[in-house]
């Protein structure tokens, strides 16, 4: 059995991967529902088991439903509305260039997350975190270079092209969703974990499915009836968001977050084997050595923290 003070590892790893299943079931959706249709699944579709999860722990579990507050609210808020903008930014990433190169940028939370943590949450930033942060940083960056001739002028000069400036937007978006996300399991005094992460989800999910939804109705109501015939692909996407989204809120009401965002680059190898299988884009040498690198952040951080 798993140490209590071990299970965010488990837990971040399935996260991760239920996330990258996600991501490319989006990548499929976005060309027939646009950008913030195939954003609006994730919200939508992922609520109903999102419930049935809440339903779980308060049934299974026998967890006592916390009572909200008004911190709760605003923590709520804050990750619901940058969760919006920075799932959108991805996707509309990962249409313009390809699907890990996407995910790549994104993944610039990793630095930012840990300095909104320990500015907002006061989360520690240890020696071994930012060793860990380091080395995976690097492998991120050479895991991203957009022009494969010419790798090592890319890495320096890429941050500046526009892709990169809307991942790092999207990695920001990202980081203060995250902040928000364990801001409010942590404001729910009293709670236990499995239901404070629970609760949340099913708050956030509720409150993202309005605002998005109800813009679009407002914008382009034509957006939102495709989401509605496009429901059996959205259901899988759905689903597997609300799994991630489960995993990840789980793992930040135990740990720190700037040690659930660093082991989450794991998602970055999913992203590669899934790049590989299905949308057969090639590894370089150079990305390889980027994946070396970040294994050995990933290492760092659940050995040594």
């Amino acid at each position: 059995m798993i140490p209590a003070e071990w299970l965010w590892i488990p837990i971040t790893i399935g996260a991760a991967f239920a996330q990258t299943v996600r991501n490319a079931a989006q990548r499929h959706l976005t060309p027939v529902l646009g950008t913030l249709g195939a954003t609006l699944v994730r919200f939508l579709y992922g609520l109903p088991f999102a419930v049935l999860w809440l339903a779980a722990v308060y049934l299974v579990g026998h967890f006592p439903l916390p009572a909200p507050n008004a911190a709760f609210l605003w923590w709520v808020l804050l990750g619901s509305i940058t969760q919006i903008g920075a799932t959108a930014l991805m996707l509309r990433i990962m249409a313009e260039r390809n699907f890990a190169l996407g995910i790549a940028y994104a993944k610039s939370e990793v630095i930012q997350v840990a300095v909104f943590g320990l500015v907002f949450l006061g989360d520690p930033l240890t020696p071994v975190a930012l060793i860990a942060i380091a080395f995976c940083t690097l492998g991120v960056l050479l895991l991203a270079p957009i022009d494969r001739r010419h790798p090592l002028r890319t890495l320096v000069a890429g941050w500046a092209t526009r892709t990169a400036l809307l991942g790092l937007v999207s990695g920001a978006g990202f980081g203060l969703a995250a902040v928000g996300y364990r801001g409010a399991a942590l404001a729910l005094d009293g709670a236990a974990f499995p239901m404070a992460a629970a609760y949340t989800l099913v708050a956030a999910q509720a409150l993202q499915t309005l605002l998005l939804g109800g813009w679009l109705l407002a914008r382009d109501a034509q957006v939102v009836a495709r989401v509605c015939r496009a429901w059996r692909a959205s259901l899988f996407a759905g689903c597997m968001g609300a799994a991630a989204s489960a995993g990840w809120f789980t793992a930040m009401a135990i740990e720190p977050l700037v040690h659930v965002r660093t082991l989450g680059l794991i998602e970055l190898l999913f992203g590669y084997a899934i790049a590989r299988r299905f949308f057969r884009e090639r590894l370089t040498p150079l990305e390889i050595m980027g994946m070396v690198l970040l294994m050995i952040g990933l290492i760092v951080v659940t050995s040594g923290r």
